[in-house]
């Protein structure tokens, strides 16, 4: 799992813009690396779990030929109550880290694979994270 070696607070506060009103990504909304990728449509907190589980059946999918670039990290702490703890006393302890994604962000790139292999690999990827994706070719 991808996670930060080291951060300069243990706990971020809530952001304050709705994921829905942020816009779109002007960074990292291009193809820049592979010939295909997966384009978020929708916004969403993924997790480092998320992002693993996307990655590794995109290269099982792609085989030994074709590589992978993982153009999202994870260092955004998520933190978590633990169960039957009643209201107040403070935030949770952190439970892992997300990155935040806004529609337009290009989260997996796929290089030397054919095309029909590349789609399938990332069409498969997608299922794996929690928004709405689709897949784009390098322009």
């Amino acid at each position: 799992m991808l996670f930060p070696n080291k951060v300069k607070h243990r706990k971020w506060q809530v952001g304050r813009k709705h994921p829905d009103k942020m816009g779109t990504a002007s960074r990292g909304n291009k193809v820049s690396f592979g010939s295909h990728g997966l384009k978020a449509l929708t916004s969403a907190r993924v997790t480092s779990n998320q992002i693993e589980a996307a990655r590794k059946v995109i290269k099982r999918t792609v085989g030994k030929t074709g590589k992978v670039y993982i153009r999202v990290f994870p260092d955004r702490p998520w933190t978590q109550k633990a169960a039957e703890v009643g209201m107040g006393k403070g935030k949770g302890d952190p439970q892992g880290f997300c990155f935040e994604v806004l529609p337009g962000h290009v989260l997996f790139e796929v290089a030397g694979a054919d095309e029909a292999t590349a789609r399938e690999a990332l069409r498969k990827g997608g299922t794996k994270m929690p928004l709405k994706s689709k897949i784009v070719e390098r322009v």
